[in-house]
């Protein structure tokens, strides 16, 4: 009887230090850093979220946003975006976010959706989200063609991307904004969000 329990309990030592050996062999790697993301990538995102909002909501605008949290971030590409879609069964719009990150108390990670507010613009401003073809990470390739000249004169400087349809461009188009917003920017490229095509310069 003796001899049993001894092997039973030599096999249980034995079985035990197999299982921690495993363990510790298993560490968990650590996280991956947030990464960002393209522009068609995030409104697709938004887009999905406005959809159970309203089944017919299309996408006004869109934009990029530079985070301090998240520096050298690729061109083409952000840690940040935001976008409005309008539905026009309800006559409202709506502004929503998208981030890698958390940056309370403003920004959210995930998509995050704001109040729904009355929209009073024209319909002909908003589009279907099919209509976005190209996605920034390309847009910004075609605008630093077009652009090189000033990017070299310019290194460095930030980028921000803004999706919108004008009355000049057939198509819904990315704006590549050489500066951190439109109005203190002397430099932009307007790409054809449907086909890829260089649309615009505009100083």
């Amino acid at each position: 009887m003796k001899k049993l329990l001894f092997t039973f309990a030599t096999v249980g030592v034995l079985l035990w230090t197999g299982c921690s050996g495993t363990q510790t062999a298993e560490k968990k790697e650590p996280p991956k850093p947030p990464e960002p993301v393209t522009g068609q990538s995030a409104v697709f995102r938004m887009y999905q979220a406005a959809r159970t909002w309203a089944p017919d909501a299309m996408v006004l605008k869109a934009n990029s946003m530079i985070l301090s949290e998240m520096p050298n971030v690729p061109r083409g590409k952000a840690g940040a975006w935001e976008a409005t879609f309008v539905s026009p069964s309800k006559g409202q719009s709506r502004t929503y976010s998208y981030s890698v990150i958390e940056v309370l108390p403003s920004l959210h990670k995930n998509v995050f959706a704001q109040q729904e507010v009355p929209y009073t613009g024209p319909a002909s401003a908003a589009f279907p989200f099919i209509a976005v073809k190209t996605d920034t990470d390309k847009a910004y390739e075609v605008a630093l063609k077009e652009a090189a000249e000033y990017d070299k004169k310019n290194p460095g400087k930030p980028i921000v991307l803004l999706l919108e349809k004008t009355t000049r461009h057939p198509d819904p188009v990315w704006r590549v904004v050489w500066g951190e917003s439109v109005g203190t920017s002397d430099y932009s490229i307007f790409v054809d969000a449907s086909t890829g095509e260089f649309a615009e310069r505009m100083r």
